[in-house]
């Protein structure tokens, strides 16, 4: 029997103590020479720090970094890549110092590899190979003594281990994806330049290293490619979106581009991080590739004759593919109702090998709520009708369901990005949510990643419109299907979420009755003055060149709206945000003070962009909670013992 309670107001074993509570972030994994496996967690319990962790054969686990070393780059601010193995040495940049730190199989020390920087923390490391003379080839972001973004320089660099520095490539705006082929005699490599973002339009170069000769395989306007892998035979492996959807494709120099893998879904995913890995080749010339339909991911199987099956398998995300042997890839893996894992998978085998499982919740499988795909009618930047997409999650619970005549709140997820996407992975910080009584639905709003390049360019001038077009589209069709409470929606969202959540209150006619901002954007154009180099540019397609276009900008920032304003918000930020200053959060704040719109704000110290630290997660998700009791008049569960956070006004 269930009891009924007011929605919002359950009590469920899914608390933010448990949302942290053993909780890990499991990034890249790499499989070495001889097999060993290792992968990368971040801990929230450790300051938020990422540890190496290697997986010998017999299944012993050993954490390879001591106290005080974390692997993690700053280069584009997102990072990624900051760490691989060959022959049992470990290379890793440290988030620190940002320099490079090397790991022998015979050492627990780490010994500093790179040359001392300029400036602190001013040389930059990231997505390396290890060429066959020892050397390391890789990303370097060198970073001036008091420069801006634009005299920051990003370059292919090969670091001898005597500490010497040889430039590979030098010029674009951004160069990723460093890869040698097995001889060390060819050198590949992904760049663009600005205004465009790798999701847009990058080159795949190849360059003969003994004459120095380049060779353009691929890429250009209206291309992004990505993931470059040199094959056994000499051919290269890369992603394009040639056809409109992230694809795979081999080049060789005789053959020029040839298809592999081609259908209406996306094997590329757009390049915040660096290293991304959605595909590998066996030894035997078969093809394994993650690739998302619907916002869920497949494991394909491509043949050498060119057959392809989809691999039966109980994920709905995938990531970080390596070959682990003749039959085997190893992964990152999760489900609707599993957290992401690390699995070996054997092709052919019943099922996947879990190397590193999740963690076990201890939660009764009823308190979970499974995502449905949705689809709803919603309009473009010219007003056009079409179709948009979504995962939507009904509340879920063991022991409560609502009270009779009642429909549940709707919260509306906006990931960030904007181009990201949602993820269908069991995230016990959903779970939340919707085991209290909630309805969450996370929108993959035009501009969204996973639909095809079309979809994801509906957001080309458009930020501010077509987003939060969807997002209020998303919470009404809801209301209308009878599935939610058409008087008490609220909008949340982080990052460039942050942004639509604050763009979809500042209307006369907003659907939402509160809002919870993270790290959001307030003024576009105090984002275009004060951010990094990675994202400079990225307005200029998103909302216009600036200042040409100033007016433009002045009329989607939030900031500039505020007499619209009337709905309660929280406000949640980072003191050390380089992505989205403090400063945006402290306006926006300010500004509803002034207007004595009813607001809460909570800064975190020593976070940067997104909390990684427990205690601040914690904090974060019971403050948001405390602010919709209050707002939309619930109680919180009282053994819970959930501190309340003051609204103003």
């Amino acid at each position: 029997m269930t009891t009924p309670a007011a929605y919002g107001s359950w009590p469920t074993p899914l608390t933010s103590e448990l949302v942290v509570a053993a909780a890990v972030r499991l990034g890249e994994v790499r499989v070495d020479s001889d097999g060993t496996v290792l992968w990368a967690e971040g801990r929230p319990s450790e300051g938020g720090r990422t540890q190496i962790v290697r997986r010998r054969a017999d299944g012993t686990l050993t954490d390879l970094l001591p106290e005080g070393f974390d692997a993690r780059t700053a280069v584009h601010e997102y990072g990624g890549a900051a760490w691989w193995v060959d022959g049992g040495t470990v290379w890793f940049a440290n988030w620190s110092d940002q320099r490079l730190y090397r790991i022998d199989p015979d050492s627990a020390t780490p010994t500093v590899v790179s040359p001392e920087p300029a400036t602190p923390r001013g040389d930059r490391w990231a997505d390396g190979v290890v060429a066959p003379d020892g050397s390391l080839v890789l990303v370097r972001e060198q970073h001036p003594p008091g420069g801006g973004p634009a005299q920051v320089r990003n370059e292919v660099v090969r670091l001898h281990p005597d500490g010497e520095v040889d430039v590979l490539v030098t010029g674009p705006d951004f160069v990723t994806s460093p890869r040698l082929d097995a001889t060390g005699g060819r050198l590949a490599w992904v760049s663009w330049d600005h205004p465009s973002m790798p999701w847009d339009d990058t080159v795949l170069t190849v360059r003969d290293l003994g004459s120095g000769v380049d060779t353009v395989v691929a890429g250009g306007p209206g291309e992004s490619v990505s993931e470059p892998r040199w094959q056994d035979d000499g051919s290269l492996m890369f992603v394009s979106d040639r056809t409109g959807w992230w694809s795979l494709y081999r080049w060789t120099p005789d053959d020029g581009v040839r298809p592999v893998l081609v259908e209406e879904a996306e094997i590329g995913v757009p390049g915040w991080t660096l290293g991304t890995s959605r595909h590998v080749t066996l030894p035997d010339g078969r093809v394994v590739a993650a690739s998302r339909r619907a916002g869920y991911d497949r494991l394909l199987l491509r043949a050498p004759d060119g057959a392809v099956e989809v691999l039966d398998l109980p994920l709905s995300a995938a990531g970080s593919l390596q070959v682990a042997g003749p039959d085997a890839v190893v992964l990152v893996a999760g489900g609707p109702t599993h957290e992401a894992s690390i699995w070996r998978v054997t092709i052919g085998a019943p099922e996947p090998e879990v190397l590193r499982p999740a963690r076990d919740l201890g939660v009764d499988e009823g308190y979970l709520s499974v995502p449905e795909p949705i689809e709803f009618p919603s309009t473009d930047g010219d007003g056009a009708p079409r179709t948009a997409h979504a995962l939507f999650y009904p509340p879920a619970s063991v022991t409560h369901r609502g009270r009779d005549g009642e429909l549940p709140p709707l919260l509306v997820v906006i990931h960030g990005g904007p181009t990201a996407a949602a993820s269908p992975v069991l995230s016990v910080g959903v779970q939340y949510w919707t085991s209290r009584g909630f309805a969450v639905v996370d929108v993959d709003y035009g501009g969204s990643t996973g639909y095809g390049r079309a979809y994801r360019d509906l957001l080309k001038g458009a930020w501010g419109i077509v987003d939060v077009a969807d997002c209020i589209a998303a919470a009404r069709w809801l209301g209308e299907q009878g599935r939610v409470d058409a008087q008490r929606l609220a909008i949340r969202g982080g990052s460039a979420g942050g942004y639509t959540t604050l763009a979809a209150l500042a209307r006369d006619d907003t659907p939402f009755a509160a809002g919870a901002d993270h790290f959001g954007v307030a003024d576009l154009e105090a984002l275009a003055a004060d951010t990094h180099k990675f994202e400079s540019r990225y307005l200029d397609g998103l909302v216009g060149r600036y200042p040409e276009d100033r007016d433009v900008y002045v009329e989607r920032s939030p900031i500039h709206h505020v007499e619209r304003f009337g709905k309660p918000l929280i406000v949640l930020q980072g003191s050390e945000d380089a992505i989205v200053p403090p400063n945006q959060s402290q306006l926006i704040v300010d500004a509803l003070r002034s207007r004595h719109v009813p607001v809460a704000y909570l800064l975190f110290e020593g976070e940067q962009h997104g909390f990684r630290r427990g205690e601040n997660i914690r904090r974060a998700l019971d403050a948001e909670l405390s602010f919709y009791g209050q707002v939309l008049g619930f109680d919180l569960p009282a053994e819970e013992g959930i501190e309340p956070v003051e609204i103003e006004r």
